[in-house]
């Protein structure tokens, strides 16, 4: 991709290499444009003053290699560069890192820190990784975890490793498997959650997901880890579908809400949990297994925090 000129105050022209070819024009500005608000950059796509080879385009037009992206000169308040992150940050996310190649990163996310910034949040993971890795330009998100989720989150560096690993998710190639402690005595003979789920959004731009038959397919696999007595289970979660929440709310909806879920869960028994200094979402991304483009397979663990295990500690089996 060639970039003339750079001001940021100028006409710029963008021509498609062949790794961006079959992106979206809205997803290859948000990538190319780094620091521009999203809302600026929908805003000019509606308004028609992005042209693709000099004709106007809308929002979801796929790009091809060659073409031509004119974008009109845009004002911006903020400063060119992004704001530099809190080293601890950095250095956390840094060791947080299990595997890395030329082509793909894979890090144990810890709890509490967003994929990506947005919804109030200046920073995530994908805009901390770009300053500890800022020779990789075309780092992007491979799937997401909810903020409060730990455990592996992949990040491709490269558009190639994106196309294959996006085409692994849409089929059965990705294995992911998470543990939840659960609420009450997990039967062993429930194997599985099968509820379509639909998701909404509130007025005040909240997430929220429902199990309803007007809603998408969604399967989730359950397996028994470990049990607490009556109290509590830990289990194995497999998702088979990506929905949003979608193991939340399938735990929920088998009647057994996930600890220190605070949109799905069951307050008295996240107070318990809390009470024993288990102050997290106790759901985490420990297993993947990946094809990759070579032939190979990648096949990692992650291991859990000190919360978690400090809390599983404390609980009677």
């Amino acid at each position: 991709m060639t970039n003339t000129p750079s001001q940021a105050s100028s006409v710029q022209m963008l021509e498609v290499s062949p790794e961006f070819a079959g992106q979206r024009i809205d997803n290859f500005l948000r990538n190319q444009l780094k620091g521009v608000p999203k809302t600026l950059i929908y805003r000019i796509l509606r308004k028609g003053e992005v042209r693709v080879n000099k004709g106007r385009i809308k929002p979801e037009y796929k790009l091809q290699a060659g073409d031509l992206v004119r974008v009109p000169p845009l004002r911006l308040a903020e400063r060119d560069e992004p704001a530099p992150l809190a080293p601890g940050l950095l250095e956390r996310l840094e060791a947080a890192i299990v595997y890395e190649d030329k082509a793909l990163i894979v890090l144990n996310k810890p709890a509490g820190i967003a994929v990506h910034g947005g919804s109030g949040l200046s920073y995530g993971v994908i805009e901390a990784l770009r300053q500890l890795r800022p020779d990789a330009k075309e780092l992007e998100l491979v799937h997401r975890l909810d903020r409060d989720t730990s455990g592996l989150l992949m990040v491709a560096k490269k558009r190639s490793m994106l196309r294959h690993l996006h085409q692994e998710l849409r089929g059965d190639g990705v294995d992911k498997r998470y543990m939840a402690l659960v609420r009450g005595r997990w039967e062993a003979g429930r194997k599985q959650v099968s509820a379509p789920l639909l998701k909404n959004t509130l007025r005040s731009g909240e997430r929220m997901v429902e199990v309803t038959d007007e809603g998408k397919e969604a399967l989730t696999l359950f397996r028994v880890l470990r049990r607490f007595g009556d109290f509590a289970t830990l289990v194995e979660a497999r998702p088979v579908t990506g929905r949003t929440h979608q193991i939340r709310v399938h735990a929920r909806h088998a009647g057994h809400a996930i600890a220190g879920d605070s949109k799905y869960g069951d307050e008295d028994f996240s107070r318990e949990i809390r009470e024993l200094g288990g102050k997290r979402l106790f759901l985490h991304a420990y297993g993947l297994k990946v094809p990759l483009p070579d032939g190979g397979e990648l096949n990692l663990e992650a291991p859990v925090d000190e919360v978690w295990s400090q809390t599983l500690g404390k609980l009677v089996e």
